[in-house]
This record gives structure tokens, sequence and C-alpha cells, in this order.
């Protein structure tokens, strides 16, 4: 990360600092926002067999998913459930 040291010796220099702060953050937060809206968009399958390996490899996850929530159920159910006598 880069760190700039800047004089600031009047009220003008510090509002356009201010003003170029702005304009970078606001470029940084576009770049930011185009990123995760690809990370978060699904991405259309061109072929039948990208298309299989998609729903295979959801059916996995949601599996996988189901099987944990099971596990941490059965193990710290006591926490959450009514107390036994």
């Amino acid at each position: 990360m880069k760190t700039d040291r800047h004089t600031i010796n009047s009220l003008e220099e510090l509002e356009i600092r201010k003003e170029e702060l702005q304009t970078e953050i606001h470029k940084k937060g576009e770049v930011v926002a185009g990123l995760w809206e690809n990370l978060f968009t699904e991405k259309k399958t061109n072929t039948r067999g990208e298309m299989i390996a998609s729903i295979v490899s959801k059916s996995i996850t949601a599996f996988d998913a189901f099987i944990l929530a099971r596990k941490l159920v059965k193990q710290y159910g006591n926490l959450f459930g009514k107390k036994k006598r």
C-alpha cells in the first residue's frame, strides 16, 4: 500500500487534496463494484457438457452442505434444543 505524505499549507491545497482523494476513492469503488459483480454473477454455460458439469458441481456442493449441517446439529444440537431431563 502506497503512503503519500503531502504537506498542506493552505485551505485551498487541502480542498484540492480532498477532491483528488474523493476521485481516487470513487475510481477504486467502481473497480471493486465491477469485480464484485463478476464474482457473484452466474456464468452462462456454452455447451451441454459444461451445463452437466455445473449441475454436478452444484449438487455435490449442496450435498456437502447438507452433510456438514447434519453433523453440526448432531454434535452441537443440544446447545439449541430442549434440555434433556
